[in-house]
């Protein structure tokens, strides 16, 4: 048995890293495919704003001349300058059950890494820090949401056989029947002004101005937690570009004071049910039946909640919680995006609308010899 790793250089070779998925999971009834154009997007440097300022490349692991693995390594200097660590993240992991591939495979990327100055590696971010990351520990065999890795179980073991070593976990958290929930704790979410402050939904009319405005807010919010970096106003755009699918006008909505925004909440559908028929492709026809199915989903993720540091402990936060609380009621299931462990004001809050831990995913790391 022959093994032999690729760096991405051509067509046919990203078209072998874009289809290893579809091999893994042909007979997993609950992976959801992602989109191939998304994908693609996301991993093309000449599209994709972020690798203005980050590297990017791409290896595939082949057995006897088939694919078998593949993964992502990404190196920002950014991100080493502030967390002081010459570091790289990697992501897109996927692998057959094949501890020899991924041994190969690591070993080239460790020395494409090594030759980069980079002494450890970490992930899965795919791609960067604010996408979706982590493998996932626990739960098993159950459909994912909206924003959330799935994986194996062995996907784990395949990691640890190389070394690497969990250094951070992270969870959603869930209320499986917010409705009754609400209705039994909170009797009044209809407060919407309070001494300057006032509430208003996202303008979609007015689509840059009011992405420049979450921007803004949750760069300040979110300044301090782990591992992030300001997004600038082009990765913003680029992220947003698909908002029309996962979002309503009313799923977002801003705290402002006196006109100016200082918190915001973002809501998504859970519209992975939705993607699972499309089977990673979409035309016309899908994009008609997802616009009309869409009024369905019960299920709602607070995708990105955030308020000024300067506003924190005004009367924005107590908006804020009347936001979600009218907002949720009209979903039977909401859920949250990942939350790390030590963010005790986010798990605090979450609490607040018994939102209980649920899905955990662990971020791996390596020092590299």
């Amino acid at each position: 048995m022959a093994y032999e790793v690729k760096r991405i250089t051509t067509g046919r070779l990203l078209n072998d890293f874009i289809k290893l998925p579809f091999l893994i999971y042909k007979n997993d009834p609950s992976w959801v495919a992602p989109m191939i154009t998304e994908v693609k997007r996301v991993l093309d440097p000449n599209k994709n704003p972020y690798f203005k300022k980050a590297s990017l490349e791409l290896f595939n692991c082949y057995k006897d001349q088939r694919i078998c693995s593949r993964i992502a390594i990404v190196i920002n200097p950014m991100h080493q300058k502030k967390i002081g660590e010459k570091n790289a993240f990697f992501g897109f992991f996927e692998s057959l059950n094949d501890t020899d591939a991924v041994s190969y495979l690591f070993q080239e990327v460790e020395k494409y890494s090594k030759i980069h100055d980079v002494e450890l590696l970490e992930g899965p971010f795919n791609p960067t820090h604010y996408s979706e990351l982590g493998l996932q520990l626990n739960k098993f065999g159950s459909v994912s949401s909206f924003f959330q890795t799935y994986n194996p179980p062995y996907y784990c073991h395949l990691l640890e056989d190389v070394g690497f070593q969990i250094c951070k976990t992270i969870h959603t958290r869930k209320n499986e029947n917010i409705q009754e929930y609400l209705k039994q704790n909170f009797k009044n979410v209809n407060q919407v002004e309070a001494h300057g402050f006032n509430i208003r939904s996202f303008r979609f009319n007015d689509l840059n101005t009011d992405l420049e405005h979450l921007r803004a807010v949750f760069n300040d919010a979110f300044s301090d937690n782990w591992h992030f970096l300001p997004l600038s106003r082009e990765e913003y755009l680029f992220s947003s570009k698909y908002l029309n699918l996962v979002t309503t006008p009313d799923l977002i909505q801003f705290v402002e004071y006196y006109g100016q925004p200082v918190g915001a909440v973002h809501f998504v559908m859970d519209i992975n049910p939705l993607l699972k028929k499309f089977k990673g492709r979409i035309n016309p026809w899908y994009y008609l039946k997802f616009q009309l199915h869409k009024k369905k989903i019960r299920k709602l993720i607070i995708f990105a909640v955030g308020i000024r540091k300067d506003f924190r402990h005004t009367k924005a936060f107590s908006l804020i919680s009347n936001i979600i609380a009218k907002i949720a009621r009209n979903y039977q299931v909401l859920e949250t995006t990942w939350t790390s462990y030590d963010n005790t004001a986010a798990i605090r809050a979450a609490k607040y609308f018994g939102l209980e831990a649920d899905k955990e995913f662990g971020i791996y790391r390596k020092e590299l010899n």
